[in-house]
């Protein structure tokens, strides 16, 4: 049953993630998460770094759609300045909304990518979609409330795969 939970891989930001490594995994396409992952949950808009980090993508034919469970203001504000599609209030981890991203770049879902900073919802939900997961450790120590909820069950779940050995990288 933990399994479902196990990310394809774990990076400590997304500026692991490049171009050129996706490209040689036959990933054309990235679902994003937005807060923790891309930018702190408080922060409304992109960073310098993570606009070059979205460049990079474009220029390498990467699509990439922001999906977050967060409200439509939330989401625009943060997307239409890079000109970057989105879905909003996804209900991650349920798969409409992953669909809805696969659907939207128009590429075959084995070549897309889940990055995300919390089990519960991107990874959980990217795997239940039959997606590549990618967890991402979180921007920062602090969350919203409901998240703050996830991050103890998600501490847990961690704990567990661990134990059980399928785990290796630090939190």
């Amino acid at each position: 049953m933990l399994k479902i939970f196990m990310p394809n891989e774990h990076v400590k930001s997304i500026f692991e993630i490049t171009p050129e490594y996706l490209l040689e995994k036959g990933i054309k396409g990235i679902i994003t998460d937005l807060d923790n992952t891309l930018v702190p949950w408080n922060v409304a808009d992109a960073t310098p770094k993570v606009k070059q980090w979205f460049n990079a993508m474009t220029e390498h034919d990467i699509k990439i759609t922001v999906m977050s469970n967060n409200n439509e203001d939330r989401v625009k504000v943060f997307s239409e300045p890079l000109k970057i599609p989105y879905v909003y209030k996804a209900n991650k981890p349920l798969g409409k909304g992953f669909k809805k991203a696969v659907s939207i770049m128009g590429i075959e879902k084995k070549q897309v990518v889940v990055l995300g900073d919390q089990l519960l919802t991107d990874i959980l939900g990217g795997n239940l979609a039959g997606l590549y997961t990618v967890l991402v450790a979180p921007i920062v120590e602090t969350d919203a409330k409901i998240t703050k909820f996830n991050r103890k069950i998600e501490r847990r779940i961690l704990r567990s795969l661990r134990k059980k050995g399928m785990i290796n990288w630090e939190e």
